[in-house]
C-alpha cells in the first residue's frame, strides 16, 4: 500500500459518508413532501407524512419545521468539511511539515455556542406550543368517549355512553365541516406499560398501570388506518396491532347499533354454544346475552364483524379461527390465551358458533 494512497483514504472516507448522509437526507425530505397525497386514502403503511386529524397535522408541520432547521445545519456544515477536505488537503505527498497551529478564536467560539442554545430554545419552544395546543384542547359535551385498555397482547375499547365493549379494532365518526366531530380517548393499561400510536391520527399515549392518560382527535378522511403498540411489552410486542375505522356518521351509526345488541342466539349451532359455555371460554371471554362473562380475554359478542383476529394478526376467517383455538401459540407465540385441548369436532362446532356472532 503506497504512502500516497494512504494519505488519501482518510478524507476519501469522510467525503463519502457526507454524501451518503446527504443522500439520506434527500430521501426523508422526498418522502415527507411526496409520501401521501393529500387526496389519497393509503393508510396499510403508518406514516407522520399523511395526517388526517388535528393531532397528527401539528405533529406533522412540526417534524417539517425541525427537518428544516436541522437539514440547513446539516447543508452548512457538511458544506464547510468538504470545503476544508478540499482546500486544506495535502497537496504533496513528500511534504511532512506540519501545518500553522491556530489556538483560540473569541468569535468561532461565541458561535457555535450561541447558536446551538438559540436553535435549542427556538425548538424547545415550538414543541411546547404544539404540546400544549393538543393537550388544552377542551372537548364538546358531543365527543365520542372511549376508554382504551392494552393487555399482553390485544386492546379492550370502551364504550362508556354507548353501553357496549368491543376489543382490536376501534370504529369512530368521521369529523366534517358541518359535522365536527371530536374522539375523546381515555389510555391506560391492566397489564405492563403499552404505547397507543396511530401516526395518521395522533401522536404515541403511554398506557401504564393505574393512570389515564388522555387523547383527542377529530379524523377528516374516512377508511382504515393501522397503527400498533409503540412500547415494548412482551415477547408478542410486534403483533400487537390496532386498526382504527373512521366511518360516515351514518355508518358508525348503524355499526353502534349492532354492536349494542345481545350475541346472536342461532339454534342451529347451539352444540357449539353449549360446548363454549361449559369449557373455560366462557370464563375468559364475554357474549351478552349468554352465560359467558369473562374479562380476562376480548369480548366476543359481535366477534365476526371483526375484519381480523389475536389484534390483527390474522384474517378473520373460519380457517384461521379454528387454528387459532387449537393452537394459539402457532399463531401468535407468547399468546396468553392457552389451547384448550379441544378434540376436532368440538372445534368445528365453537367454530360454527363464534361465527354466527356478527
Amino acid at each position: 500500500m503506497s504512502r500516497r494512497w494512504r494519505q488519501r483514504k482518510g478524507p476519501r472516507r469522510i467525503a463519502g459518508a457526507a454524501a451518503y448522509a446527504f443522500l439520506l437526507l434527500l430521501s426523508c425530505v422526498g418522502h415527507a413532501a411526496w409520501a401521501v397525497p393529500t387526496d389519497t386514502i393509503v393508510y396499510q403503511t403508518p406514516s407522520i407524512f399523511g395526517p388526517h386529524s388535528g393531532p397528527a397535522h401539528m405533529i406533522y408541520n412540526l417534524s417539517l419545521f425541525v427537518i428544516q432547521i436541522t437539514g440547513t445545519i446539516f447543508i452548512v456544515v457538511g458544506s464547510l468539511l468538504v470545503y476544508v477536505l478540499v482546500r486544506f488537503r495535502q497537496r504533496d505527498p513528500n511534504d511532512d511539515s506540519e501545518p500553522p497551529q491556530i489556538y483560540g478564536s473569541t468569535q468561532i467560539e461565541l458561535a457555535w455556542t450561541v447558536i446551538p442554545v438559540l436553535i435549542v430554545v427556538v425548538l424547545f419552544l415550538t414543541t411546547a406550543r404544539f404540546l400544549f395546543a393538543i393537550q388544552d384542547q377542551k372537548m364538546p359535551p358531543a365527543a365520542l368517549d372511549v376508554n382504551g385498555v392494552g393487555h399482553q397482547f390485544w386492546w379492550e375499547f370502551q364504550y362508556p355512553k354507548l353501553g357496549f365493549t368491543t376489543a382490536n379494532e376501534l370504529h369512530v365518526a368521521l369529523s366534517t365541516e358541518h359535522a365536527p366531530m371530536i374522539t375523546s380517548l381515555g389510555l391506560l393499561s391492566a397489564d405492563v406499560d403499552h404505547s397507543f400510536w396511530v401516526p395518521q391520527l395522533f401522536g404515541k399515549i403511554d398506557m401504564i398501570p393505574n393512570q389515564v392518560n388522555h387523547m383527542w382527535f377529530n379524523p377528516d378522511k374516512a377508511g382504515m388506518y393501522v397503527g400498533q403498540c409503540a412500547q415494548f411489552c412482551g415477547v408478542e410486542h410486534a403483533k400487537m396491532l390496532l386498526r382504527v375505522y373512521v366511518q360516515t356518521p351514518e355508518d358508525f351509526a348503524a355499526w353502534v347499533k349492532n354492536q349494542q345488541q345481545p350475541g346472536v342466539q342461532d339454534p342451529a349451532v347451539a352444540e357449539g354454544r353449549q360446548v363454549f359455555e361449559s369449557q373455560a371460554c366462557s370464563s375468559c371471554h364475554v357474549v351478552r346475552g349468554t352465560s359467558a362473562h369473562g374479562k380476562f380475554g376480548p369480548d366476543l359478542t359481535h366477534f365476526m364483524s371483526r375484519d381480523t383476529l389475536a389484534s390483527g394478526v390474522a384474517d378473520n376467517t373460519p380457517a384461521n379461527l379454528k387454528l387459532w383455538i387449537k393452537d394459539p401459540d402457532y399463531v401468535k407465540p407468547g399468546s396468553l390465551m392457552p389451547a384448550m385441548q379441544l378434540s376436532d369436532d368440538q372445534i368445528d362446532k365453537v367454530v360454527a358458533y363464534l361465527t354466527t356472532l356478527k
